[in-house]
């Protein structure tokens, strides 16, 4: 079992308390919630996608753990620039992986709220013009 020094890193922890792009995003494309009803963690994941089905813009706000919401923050910086087939081909082994600290099962949870907010999203505009 991972130490708490390790759980929570630098890495984590700078996302943590400089979050990249917390707060709202001015017309996205889409916007979706999630929460995590084990421990009460809660992220909401905007995106915008443009005409070429790109994500130009990737925004989260929540609040719950430092796992949670730095987990957030590093996927949102990680996807901008991708484009929606990039982002669904994403598996839950690649967002555990960006976040560069091993997680037990349930801080696991904690880590892939925000992937799977954003993996329903993507759900929804399957079939649906994204720009």
């Amino acid at each position: 079992m991972p130490s708490l020094d390790e759980l929570y890193d630098d890495h984590i922890l700078d996302h943590f308390e400089c979050p990249y792009h917390k707060g709202h995003l001015a017309n996205p494309t889409c916007t979706h919630c999630g929460k995590n009803p084990l421990c009460g963690d809660k992220v909401t994941v905007q995106i915008r996608v443009d005409d070429e089905g790109k994500i130009v813009e990737a925004w989260f706000d929540g609040s719950g753990c430092a796992i949670s919401q730095a987990a957030a923050s590093i996927l949102c910086q990680h996807i901008e620039g991708k484009t929606v087939d990039e982002v669904e081909n994403l598996q839950p082994q690649d967002m555990l992986s960006l976040l560069k600290v091993p997680l037990t099962a349930t801080r696991q949870r904690c880590g892939l709220l925000s992937f799977k907010v954003l993996k329903t999203m993507l759900y929804s505009l399957d079939g649906k013009s994204v720009g």
